[in-house]
């Protein structure tokens, strides 16, 4: 009984907002003082720069005074990239097409998060398991599989291959699961085709976010980042709404997946006109190429500066250019790795999904039973929260968004608590829990959605950036799949409400780890922060 109700959840409406975003199945709507524990003790500080700018050659030197995570005052520190001290800064723009490109990849995971959810009926009918939840289910949840494997293996690739080329070979499995579900006429044809999506899908929530981090400028970073979360939030507005005609013709769900192999033949050749990671150029011996792309995209001023401060990091890393797995176990990767795979425990665990699901039973008691309508409220409050993410996450910073974020989500959930828990009028009860649902998906959007995913890269070093990023992305699908497989056994045993007020106290308590143990990034390059946070750099600093 457990397992189908489980298996006819992973069914059930539940969007996400990438890499960092929630990814089950995102239906339409209406259808159907943890600071002394000595392990958690994180010695992560950055250290600001001096007044004055080092001359060239001493700037992966530069002595930088030391900034505790902890301390309340340290989420604005001064900008050490430069920046525009007025008018329009336009620092963002030659990066911009290269951003864009990698983030159709992001495009194609919201499309494919929602490309399935309304022709799931036509394609259990035409393919002979109508009725049977356990295979509906399998047929949505193993793209959670391919995820997990394809996480896993993505570091090594980037190692090895660099950004660029990981992007086009990660493309074919796209395309061809795309094509191969479109064509199928058997339960092991669409499970291979959702595999092989999965396993695409897996490689582009952890190579994005590297890729975006290592190309875009310093000052606009963490806005370049959330056009991640903008695409993954038009990737799934756009199969919602290729997905109407599904409706009335049983056999459209093959259009769409045929659709949905065409952003991948875009990536392919888009990624052959876009740069690679300067970083990763540095590291392989291609001095030149770093040096042309830091022009291109940040400025001739920025070159000498950037090729010091990344030869002084790669000399202080082993001489092998692929990292390995064993390394997570040192100092300081442990540290960042407990750190990314706590904050996509605890973003899973506030219940994004969840809320989600049951925002359908909450539009219907209002009286919006046209599901096209309600997952368009719900689609364009995700939407609004991504571009207030974009223009925040740069000036207010990373920890501020992400601990307001979950303050915000938690005041969300008491409310529905409340709505659903005291007597009141029935109309206004309703209200409340409409507003209480689309102040969480506002709050989510803003900042632990796209926070979670921007910040692990950055405080990941250079060397073991693929391998921290892949490890914390498959905790992510892990506790994804978890979530899926026993939240509806939890609202049928609890209720909605204990339910709630557990997802309410969860953010509560990522608020706090946010707080304590999260530093300010902004303004900062990825060399400065690792600098800051590496004991062996900081002892190299001071010998010279």
């Amino acid at each position: 009984m457990a397992t189908a109700a489980a298996a006819a959840l992973l069914n059930r409406p539940c969007g996400a907002v990438p890499s960092t975003l929630p990814s089950l199945p995102y239906r339409r709507i209406g259808s159907s003082r943890l600071r002394g524990d000595r392990f958690f003790s994180l010695d992560l500080r950055l250290r600001r720069s001096k007044p004055e700018a080092p001359p060239p050659a001493a700037a992966a030197n530069k002595q930088l005074p030391k900034l505790k995570a902890n301390e309340p005052g340290s989420e604005d520190p001064p900008s050490s990239s430069g920046g525009s001290s007025g008018g329009l800064d336009l620092g963002w723009l030659p990066a911009f097409p290269h951003v864009l490109i990698a983030s159709m990849s992001t495009f194609l995971f919201g499309y494919h998060i929602g490309v399935m959810n309304g022709p799931i009926v036509s394609i259990a009918r035409e393919l002979g398991f109508e009725g049977n939840p356990i295979i509906e289910g399998l047929v949505v949840s193993i793209f959670i599989a391919g995820a997990f494997i394809g996480s896993i293996s993505c570091g090594s690739l980037v190692d090895r291959l660099g950004c660029r080329r990981t992007f086009q070979i990660d493309t074919v499995p796209l395309i061809l699961g795309a094509i191969v579900s479109a064509q199928a006429n058997s339960l092991d044809e669409i499970l291979l085709g959702r595999f092989l999506v999965g396993l695409g899908i897996g490689v582009n929530t952890v190579l994005v976010p590297i890729y975006i981090s290592e190309v875009a400028p310093t000052k606009c970073r963490g806005s370049l980042g959330t056009i991640c979360q903008i695409g993954t939030c038009l990737g799934i507005i756009a199969s919602l709404y290729l997905g109407i005609p599904s409706e009335d013709d049983p056999h459209w769900w093959r259009t769409l997946l045929y659709i949905a192999s065409v952003p991948g033949f875009i990536i392919i050749l888009g990624m052959q006109s876009a740069v690679d990671s300067p970083r990763w150029l540095c590291k392989v011996g291609k001095v030149g190429d770093a040096r042309e792309v830091i022009s291109n995209l940040w400025g001739a001023s920025e070159v000498d500066k950037a090729i010091e401060e990344f030869q002084s990091v790669i000399k202080s890393d082993r001489s092998e250019v692929d990292s390995k797995w064993s390394e997570l176990l040192e100092e300081p990767h442990l540290r960042v790795a407990c750190i990314g795979g706590a904050l996509f425990v605890l973003q899973q665990f506030a219940g994004i999904n969840g809320v989600l699901y049951f925002s359908s039973l909450t539009f219907q008691d209002v009286g919006i039973t046209n599901g096209a309508l309600a997952s368009l409220l719900v689609g364009l409050t995700n939407f609004a929260g991504a571009l207030c993410a974009l223009y925040l996450m740069d000036s207010q910073g990373r920890k501020r968004l992400l601990v307001g974020s979950y303050i915000g989500m938690a005041a969300a959930m008491f409310l529905v608590v409340y709505a659903v828990s005291f007597p009141l009028d029935e109309d206004l009860s309703h209200s409340l829990s409409i507003l209480g649902t689309l102040m969480y998906i506002f709050t989510f959007a803003v900042g632990a959605g796209p926070v979670t995913g921007i910040i692990v890269p950055e405080l990941s070093s250079t060397r073991m950036r693929g391998k921290i990023m892949g490890f914390s992305l498959s905790v992510h699908w892990v506790c994804n799949f978890l979530v899926g497989l026993f939240f509806l056994e939890l609202t049928e045993t609890y209720g909605v409400k204990s339910v709630y007020g557990g997802f309410g106290a969860i953010s509560l308590l990522s608020a706090i780890f946010a707080y304590y143990f999260i530093v300010e990034t902004k303004g900062r390059s990825l060399e400065e922060i690792e600098m800051s946070l590496n004991p062996n750099l900081q002892g190299r600093e001071r010998d010279n």
